[in-house]
């Protein structure tokens, strides 16, 4: 079938290899539309693709702006121009040419619109949305999954933006459409850092509609829930208040999580308790010296308490308070922290004759030590029902799972308990990989990046993140994060993700340096973006693509979920 041409290169306006203005005939041309042509230069026919970028109408044959009027009014002779500017990206041959004016101008559907976007090239394309067309867009899997590039980063408004609507998505494609060949090895850890929303993953919505299912099966997805899911939430009761068990609104299938003594001493994990140090080049060395002596300290230590021969102060009269070799039990996080103030300042405390052990102190100044035993003390409240010695640790491992997909609630916690769980799970999953104990591909779904790698400053969660944005993809690690202002995050974090995705933004945010991989007509689409709509970016097309994707399969909350599909006439309804 032969396709309309709909329009011509202009000639009232320049023309250059890399971008050109087309006047419109026939039909409607949006931004976003993909079009090519085609010139004919002697012996040598360039065919030029390109998206438009910008559309514009003028009244011709007008001089005033009050001509308007009597044009409206057909009282003066006009003609309406409608004319539309094209970004080339990509020629065939590549040869920087012009294209001639007049030079008729085609919509790129089909196999011109996989050149005009390079998808030819792509040997594994993930669906990740549909064009404004209603074609389904792509991005090259290698850029994601770590081969080529890696990492994707979400930036815009809360609530607005659906950034972890997105993120979910992007996951859900990778899983269910075949194309990450190995995707039944992988591994997911998702932080749900607001509300329970993500804890009904594995159950379908209710509210999907049958044009969105189509939508999925589109792009080549089944509009189904993740179908492997383990949740897990902090303990509700503090220490000695009876059993663990999780806060979550979800009644069944929920974990809690909590580390043992032992498990926070072996683990080296006190540096993420102090991610607000600062500056305090003192502190920090201070906190090294003491997780050091805190590991040898629990070297071959095997139950949820510490024991201890060095604490004269120490609960001696409480029974049960030793073992048989007649060491002092150490069975909370307050007790712990009693332990090392003991060490730190001695048997006068915070008073002015405070005397610690040598070994523990490192040499360093009184009020250095004052100052990390009062933000330990801080730290009770906090982390205290996280860190116990009542009952063996249950942590979180998302690679040794059976599940594919590990999402730790964290929305109650805390700020200085969020930092420490994101640090401590982080910690694990990187050392996991590095030693090589999982093969497959560990994708981490982390929000609020600007809290966990902050531009300014220095803390553990930072440099991991930092060592997983720069060296993760490499041993198959894989940041999903998102912020609202990416300005905010450090910005090797950033830098290193190969695939940048944008929701609505903030007017300020928007012109910072940060989005400069946006032409100006994105980042002003991106004030007015609809939620659903998101400006994606990957390195193999020269221009940024506006997608739209469905809506989620999964349930979002309670009221969407269907708690029993195994009755088949429900399966039929759902499509199941």
């Amino acid at each position: 079938m032969k396709q309309e041409a709909i329009g011509v290169v202009l000639g009232s306006r320049e023309a250059s290899p890399l971008e050109f203005w087309i006047g419109i005939q026939d039909g409607l041309v949006r931004l976003d539309d993909v079009v090519w042509v085609e010139a004919d230069h002697g012996s040598l026919a360039v065919r030029y693709y390109g998206m438009v970028d910008r559309v514009h109408k003028v009244l011709e044959g007008t001089q005033f702006d009050s001509d308007t009027f009597l044009a409206a009014g057909n009282l003066i002779p006009t003609n309406t121009a409608y004319v539309a500017h094209v970004t080339v990206t990509r020629l065939e041959p590549e040869e920087y040419l012009p294209p001639d004016p007049g030079s008729p101008v085609y919509l790129a559907r089909q196999e011109a619109l996989e050149n005009a976007l390079y998808y030819d090239r792509m040997k594994q394309k993930l669906p990740v949305g549909f064009m404004k067309s209603g074609e389904p867009a792509y991005v090259n899997l290698a850029f994601l999954d770590g081969r080529q590039g890696g990492h994707v980063n979400i930036s815009g408004i809360s609530g607005v933006a659906a950034k972890t609507s997105y993120a979910l998505f992007l996951l859900h494609s990778l899983y269910t459409s075949g194309v990450l060949e190995d995707a039944a090895s992988a591994k997911t850890l998702i932080f749900n850092v607001k509300g329970q929303d993500l804890f009904y993953l594995d159950k379908p919505n209710r509210e999907l509609a049958p044009e969105e299912r189509a939508r999925y099966r589109r792009l080549g997805l089944e509009p189904e829930p993740f179908s492997s899911v383990a949740f897990f939430a902090p303990p509700r009761l503090a220490q000695g208040q009876g059993h663990l068990v999780a806060a979550s609104s979800r009644a069944e299938g929920v974990r809690p999580y909590h580390w043992s003594i032992v498990d926070f001493c072996q683990g080296a994990l006190l540096p993420f308790l102090f991610t607000d140090r600062g500056s305090m080049s003192n502190l920090g060395f201070l906190i090294d010296h003491v997780t050091a002596r805190l590991a040898a300290l629990a070297r071959g230590q095997q139950g949820p308490e510490l024991y201890v021969d060095d604490w004269p102060e120490g609960p001696t009269a409480e029974a049960g308070a030793f073992d048989s070799l007649g060491r002092i039990k150490i069975d909370s996080f307050g007790r712990l922290v009693d332990y090392l103030e003991f060490q730190l300042l001695g048997a006068e405390g915070e008073g002015e004759a405070a005397s610690g052990n040598p070994q523990w102190t490192a040499r360093q100044h009184t009020g250095t030590l004052q100052a990390f035993v009062r933000r330990l003390r801080a730290a009770v409240r906090n982390v205290g029902h996280l860190v116990r010695g009542d009952a063996p640790g249950n942590v979180p491992d998302p690679l040794g799972s059976p599940a594919q997909v590990n999402v730790v609630d964290l929305h109650n916690l805390s700020p200085q308990a969020q930092m420490f769980v994101v640090g401590a799970l982080l910690r694990r999953v990187f050392a996991a990989k590095e030693s090589e104990r999982h093969r497959g591909k560990v994708f981490v779904v982390l929000d609020e990046l600007n809290k966990y790698a902050p531009r300014e400053g220095e803390s553990p969660i930072k440099d991991i993140l930092l060592d997983i944005a720069e060296r993760g993809r490499s041993l198959g690690v894989i940041l999903i994060g998102a912020q609202q202002t990416a300005s905010e995050v450090e910005r090797r974090v950033v830098g290193n993700a190969a695939i940048r995705v944008v929701g609505r933004l903030d007017a300020a945010e928007a012109e910072r340096p940060e989005y400069r991989y946006l032409p100006g007509a994105f980042r002003d689409r991106a004030l007015i973006l609809p939620q659903g709509t998101m400006i994606l970016h990957q390195p193999e097309v020269p221009v940024p693509i506006a997608v739209q994707f469905p809506y989620p399969a999964w349930a979002t909350k309670a009221s969407e979920a269907y708690e029993d599909v195994s009755d088949e006439a429900l399966k039929d309804e759902l499509g199941l």
